[in-house]
């Protein structure tokens, strides 16, 4: 079965190894370890690498449609950001009457600003199913849209990349309106539990890490599996050769189609389990900033190999996270800068490296060290 195979690839066995491996040692030490101790890891230590976790699942779907069917999207961040809404609405229907205005009903934010009744669009995620099923319908179904009409229309090249920054930087500007119903410029927020667990508990905390570490080894294989099928390689030619891919008979469009809609629905995923993770949703997810920010992090990692993704998201998200406390002003400049020097010394990012050095190795253990040696 194709969604089997990669589990037969070595570089996808130490992936999951690794991944596997990092997500129970991070439990164990929270859970273990006494909190005097320096082994011990936070409870907010496990959000925030939960937060990375998340945006590495978000890289990886970037990665699939920039590094293997050569779409630059600027606009993953409205489809991470829609996941994310229809989750924090789910959240935010399970306050209940817990409210700071103790309206059964309605949210805090349309009791603030006189709403009457609450929209027909809100009707349904006070059902976590239906909420699950929005995660992916909605990017999905905004991603099947737009891609219709652009691939039907050979839009390419630097021209889908406006394109899709001009989706997310409209939907950010809709998303800021109070009347849109989604909270305006604070969003939603003031989460109390999910699925009648208490958010505010360490339990709750590392019962949605470890469902981001699944999320993304999910995430991950289903990556791997389309690229590496007949789908995958179609694509790559595609990318490579779209004309010539056109005059063999392959439905460039439906190719397309087809993988920028599962990539924004493993976006919308990501975003999902980051609302309940850092407490809050609101327009400056989709920022066209923040989606540029994601290609840097792919770049960084390696384009076209998905655990490089994963690399970058969180080398560059943890230097964000020590950066921003040292030098707040400077930290723009920093990943501008950091982005221009792999951009020219690692044209394949830090996942280049690993082919490299593994073949050094290898040559090195080979080679005879001494003239004694050899005639041995």
């Amino acid at each position: 079965m194709w969604l089997t195979k990669p589990f037969n690839e070595r570089s996808t066995q130490i992936f999951l190894g690794v991944l596997f491996l990092a997500v129970m040692a991070v439990s164990v030490l929270h859970l273990v370890m006494p909190e005097g101790s320096a082994l011990y890891v936070s409870s907010y230590t496990v959000t925030l690498l939960g937060k990375y976790l998340c945006y590495a699942l978000l890289a990886v779907a970037v990665d699939l449609v920039w590094g293997y069917l050569g779409i630059l999207s600027l606009g993953h961040g409205a489809f991470f950001a829609l996941g994310g809404y229809a989750m924090g609405m789910y959240l935010m229907r399970q306050i209940g009457d817990r409210g700071v205005y103790g309206d059964p009903t309605l949210p805090d934010f349309m009791v603030f600003l006189n709403w009457d009744s609450l929209p027909w669009y809100w009707y349904g995620f006070d059902m976590a199913w239906f909420a699950f099923i929005m995660v992916l319908l909605a990017p999905g179904l905004l991603a099947l849209v737009f891609g219709f009409l652009a691939f039907r229309s050979r839009v390419t090249g630097v021209y889908l990349s406006i394109i899709t920054q001009a989706l997310t930087f409209a939907l950010m500007l809709a998303f800021f309106r109070n009347e849109m119903g989604f909270g305006g410029n604070n969003g939603l927020t003031d989460f109390k539990d999910i699925l009648g667990f208490d958010l505010r508990t360490d339990a709750a905390r590392l019962g949605l890490f470890i469902a981001t570490g699944i999320a993304l080894a999910v995430g991950y294989v289903i990556c791997r599996a389309i690229v590496t099928s007949k789908l995958g390689r179609v694509s790559v030619a595609c990318r490579d050769a779209e004309a010539r891919t056109r005059f063999l008979g392959y439905r460039v469009e439906r190719v397309q189609l087809f993988v920028f809609v599962v990539s924004a629905m493993l976006a919308g995923v990501a975003g999902a389990l980051y609302v309940p993770q850092v407490g809050i949703i609101n327009p400056s997810e989709f920022s066209p900033l923040f989606s540029i920010e994601i290609v840097v992090w792919v770049a960084l990692g390696g384009r076209a190999t998905l655990y490089g993704a994963v690399i970058g998201a969180i080398i560059i998200n943890y230097a964000k996270t020590v950066f921003t406390g040292i030098l707040p002003d400077a930290w723009l400049f920093a990943l501008g800068a950091l982005f221009v020097l792999v951009t020219v010394f690692l044209p394949k990012g830090i996942a280049g490296l690993l082919p490299g050095l593994k073949k050094k190795t290898d040559d090195e253990s080979e080679a005879p060290t001494s003239g004694k040696e050899a005639t041995a």
